[in-house]
């Protein structure tokens, strides 16, 4: 489902049952997952790559370099980039973009920036207004300007207790090189 307002620019791939609300823009090269739903006005630029599953909710543009794997969430007014010193007058083009990837199941509140040239992390939670200047640990509660990290998350969402197991779902976690992993 795409929405009349919206448009899609030649050589975008689009899985099935991906729906696209008023007002976005799907540039050339874009390549969308099954099962995505993009919201009002989000703006996917040349050459992104986005998974299946994942929800960019409305005024989200996801800038070239950006790379979403599998049912990453973005919440209202993320912010990606992809230049890390930019000028207007002394533009560097794609040859200078730095990539940005966001691993497999992680959440982006609303209003978070996402500063180009870092990873996020499998199931992580990125809080409202956050600012990410760093890799991301897999399963990492990040917050606060620059976001610091202040705790876990379980993939299931549930802010994890001293003791690494879930209240909610029950699975177990214990540390690792990448952050947490399931036991």
């Amino acid at each position: 489902m795409i929405h009349e307002s919206s448009y899609v620019d030649d050589g975008v791939v689009i899985g099935d049952n991906t729906k696209i609300w008023h007002f976005c823009h799907i540039q050339s090269g874009a390549d969308i997952g099954s099962n995505c739903t993009l919201g009002q006005n989000v703006n996917v630029a040349n050459n992104v790559i986005i998974g299946n599953g994942c929800k960019i909710q409305n005024n989200v543009s996801l800038y070239e370099g950006v790379h979403l794997e599998d049912h990453v969430f973005c919440g209202p007014s993320s912010v990606f980039t992809n230049d890390l010193t930019p000028r207007a007058k002394y533009p560097k083009g794609r040859a200078a973009y730095v990539k940005t990837l966001v691993k497999e199941g992680a959440s982006i509140g609303a209003n978070a920036t996402i500063v180009c040239g870092h990873t996020v992390g499998r199931w992580s939670m990125i809080a409202s207004g956050a600012v990410v200047t760093k890799d991301v640990p897999d399963h990492a509660l990040m917050m606060g300007v620059p976001a610091r990290q202040t705790g876990w998350v379980c993939e299931c969402g549930e802010v994890l207790p001293i003791s690494l197991q879930c209240t909610k779902c029950t699975r177990q976690y214990q540390k690792c090189n990448e952050g947490l992993k399931e036991r």
